[in-house]
């Protein structure tokens, strides 16, 4: 005789509890967005402490952690509306607030007002240029050479640059906190380009193979630069700053190549 336990079909309820359970796999890039939102805030704790070089590194690793968390979830399949509105929002307290209210503890607090309405004015444009960034997304008509480039600097790049200034006194470079008004100017430019239309390089719309004879001098390149942060880490922040800003132009005109092409 059949044990009927085997023919039993589960119940509705058993199915409902079933239906609802969430997989794991989905919940890893939003950890990782919020360990990168830590990060942003425990910056904002050592600097108010004044402990500016410690605050530096955990905005330089909350980076690293929100360019890898876009890449695991598309890796594990787990892009969903809720990781994007988060990530958005930890992207606006990393780079938009708290290496502003750095720069200003750093060098403007002296200057008073002038200094706070500079840090308002960064954290406005920051706050505007990720609202069109996912308003951008959302466009399923985009050319496929237009993911190449993005409008304007992207928060992450911006919280980098307005902090050059600190990355320059602690390599040892320059000491800047005499001359307030150039952190200023600084401050003023970044903030206007995250909200320009200015196109800047992206890494999301490059190729996953490369030619061959380019593995080896881009091995050689990474161990360099790998080499370079571990030794000189605030050279090497302070280079690649720098280097950003020289890159505008260039994508500029590769923009404007890709668009003529298409025309």
């Amino acid at each position: 005789m059949l044990d009927p336990s085997t023919d039993q079909q589960p119940s509705k309820a058993t199915r409902d509890i079933r239906s609802r359970r969430f997989p794991v796999r989905r919940m890893v890039p939003n950890m990782v967005t919020l360990l990168a939102l830590c990060l942003g805030l425990t910056a904002l704790r050592q600097g108010l402490a004044g402990h500016f070089e410690t605050a530096m590194i955990c905005i330089i690793i909350a980076a690293f952690l929100d360019a890898f968390d876009g890449r695991l979830a598309r890796l594990l399949k787990a892009e969903s509306p809720f990781g994007a509105q988060l990530d958005s929002l930890a992207d606006f307290v990393n780079f938009g607030i708290v290496p502003a209210l750095l720069v200003y503890l750093y060098a403007l607090e002296a200057t008073e007002r002038l200094g706070w309405a500079v840090i308002l004015v960064f954290s406005v444009c920051c706050a505007l240029r990720l609202a069109r960034f996912n308003v951008d997304i959302e466009e399923a008509d985009r050319p496929a050479w237009k993911m190449r480039f993005f409008n304007g600097v992207p928060s992450p790049a911006a919280g980098g640059l307005v902090m050059l200034p600190m990355f320059l006194e602690v390599a040892g470079i320059f000491d800047l906190r005499d001359q307030p008004m150039i952190i200023v100017g600084n401050t003023v430019l970044v903030a206007l380009l995250m909200v320009s239309k200015v196109p800047t390089f992206s890494g999301k719309g490059l190729s996953p193979t490369i030619r061959r004879d380019y593995v080896l001098p881009m091995m050689l390149g990474i161990g360099l630069l790998a080499v370079m942060a571990f030794t000189f880490p605030w050279i090497t922040l302070s280079l690649m700053s720098a280097t950003y800003y020289a890159l505008l132009p260039v994508s500029w005109w590769r923009h404007r190549s890709y668009a003529k092409a298409q025309a």
